[in-house]
């Protein structure tokens, strides 16, 4: 028996740090970038003796990091003790195995199905981690190699590559922190990701959900009610592995995919938060309880959009510390502060209003809206008036332009705040892609995504409007990724996703 399960990764393209706090929203797209964790027994028997056993083995593989963990699992506790590993052992990956055991014993009462999930716990766990190379940062390996920077070298590496650790590792405070993250990565929540993925597989083969079928939470469904279940396991063990309880916008979208989404009350994980994960039994059945208040309201891009991300390479942001400085700058102008957040908050409605009504005129006036849209993609904006040839088109055509005036009002008060907050939300290196970016023909919205910073840059072009783009990002020395918006959340896959590459590989040496 093997069970692969996958959870992408996520771009906040409106609700920087207002997300952060009730009832402000965000919009966040969840992307082609998928986390993939493939879960099977240890063992394909029960050793006579097994029903004696007060534990069990789990061995935890990341093949991209060269690395392999190995535990000790309580059968009455749920928790792991490490009990060798090649390097040091990965947080978010223990909690989300001890979360996930816990809430299959915790939800499962039925005593046949109660027996089945004992048995595969005495088999012993095997999981294997994946990422797709979007999540990570290749762009040293193509510098050294003297390659462009273009998607066509990104797309030639073979899929789940080897990641590159950063040499440097000094210590840049009297805490301990590094200068830069162990590994460079591109900003896609691949944290939430994996830990998403390794909480779905889990639950789904150990016979707490059922995620064969997909299903929207809001439905009311059984499987609205077993992706509702991943959410809340995979947001407690995630909370509890980085040590503080966040937005949690990017577990959202790994769960349930691209959506419009208000945050939970932190209040939710209290008793978690207050046990530091200990007591498991006692802190899921308050979990599992408990009715979670986050919002999701199904949302994604209109027709004819494609999102679109680049790598500047001009060094990496530390969020926790962009937004600990915001949070200092409310508390000492909270007149200012509260002003600011007030005015971006009605850009990022305006947004989110102006894209919707798009996806209607879309669906109402699909014929007006692609000739719309292909005309405009060969255009820059201040030509855009001029395809529009009746009603409905005009109707489209004033839509994305008060969609691209909200995004440029939402980098306006961005920048603001973090000129105040004394932090690079928007640093003028990227002031000025982004500019020139919005300038070109196509382009309707570009901007830094989530917390801002260094770390990537995203525009969403209409038609086909996206290779210029990437093609003079690539000459400004920004590498374009290959991601691209999949609304899908968590997936149950039909095999390894190294199998299938294999497959795909062969039958293309075959066809050739």
């Amino acid at each position: 028996m093997e069970v692969v399960a996958s959870a992408p990764g996520k771009v906040l393209i409106a609700g920087g740090y207002l997300v952060l706090e009730r009832p402000n929203a965000g919009l966040v797209l969840s992307t082609t970038a998928r986390f993939y964790a493939v879960v099977r027994p240890l063992i394909d028997s029960l050793p006579a003796d097994s029903w004696a056993w007060a534990w069990t083995d789990v061995k935890v593989s990341s093949p991209q990091l060269s690395r392999e963990a190995t535990y000790k699992l309580s059968l009455k506790n749920s928790t792991l003790q490490l009990t060798s590993a090649r390097e040091a052992a990965n947080p978010f990956v223990e909690q989300a195995i001890q979360f996930s055991i816990a809430a299959a014993k915790a939800t499962i009462t039925d005593k046949e199905r109660k027996d089945a999930l004992d048995k595969l716990l005495l088999q012993g766990l095997s999981i294997t981690i994946l990422g797709c190379n979007d999540f990570y940062s290749y762009r040293k390996q193509i510098e050294a190699r003297g390659l462009p920077l273009s998607p066509e070298v990104l797309l030639s590496l073979p899929p789940f590559s080897s990641i590159t650790f950063n040499s440097e590792v000094a210590n840049g405070s009297m805490t301990g922190e590094k200068c830069k993250p162990e590994v460079a990565k591109t900003g896609l929540g691949s944290s939430a990701a994996m830990t998403t993925s390794v909480v779905a597989a889990l639950l789904h083969y150990l016979g707490a959900v059922d995620l064969s079928c997909p299903g929207q939470s809001s439905s009311g469904s059984a499987t609205g009610q077993d992706l509702d279940l991943v959410h809340a396991i995979a947001q407690s063990a995630h909370c509890i592995a980085q040590g503080k309880i966040g937005s949690g916008f990017d577990v959202s979208a790994a769960v349930y995919g691209s959506q419009r989404y208000v945050r939970f009350s932190p209040e939710i994980l209290s008793s978690a938060q207050a046990t530091g994960g200990t007591c498991l039994p006692d802190v899921v059945s308050d979990i599992v309880t408990r009715r979670w208040d986050h919002e999701n309201t199904q949302f994604s891009m209109p027709p004819l959009m494609t999102l679109l991300l680049g790598e500047p390479g001009t060094g990496g942001t530390s969020t926790p510390s962009m937004v600990g400085s915001v949070k200092r700058w409310q508390k000492s102008d909270p007149e200012k502060s509260k002003d600011t957040w007030s005015k971006l908050g009605i850009a990022n409605s305006a947004l989110e209003n102006q894209l919707r009504i798009l996806k209607k005129l879309s669906e109402d006036h699909q014929e007006e809206y692609e000739s719309v849209m292909r005309s405009c993609s060969r255009l820059a904006y201040g030509k855009w008036t001029e395809v529009a040839t009746n009603q409905h088109q005009e109707a489209i055509v004033r839509s994305l332009l008060a969609a691209r005036d909200a995004s440029l009002e939402i980098r306006l008060h961005m920048r603001e705040m973090g000129i105040a907050a004394g932090v690079p939300i928007e640093p003028e290196s990227q002031t000025q892609l982004l500019d020139a970016t919005m300038n070109m023909e196509g382009v309707l919205l570009a901007g830094v995504p989530g917390a801002g910073g260094f770390d990537a840059v995203f525009s969403v072009t209409l038609g086909d409007a996206s290779n210029a783009v990437a093609s003079a990002w690539s000459s400004a020395g920004v590498l374009p990724l290959l991601v691209r918006e999949d609304r899908r959340g968590v997936s149950l896959e039909d095999a390894d996703p190294r199998t299938r590459e294999v497959s795909t590989a062969v039958s293309s040496i075959q066809i050739n």
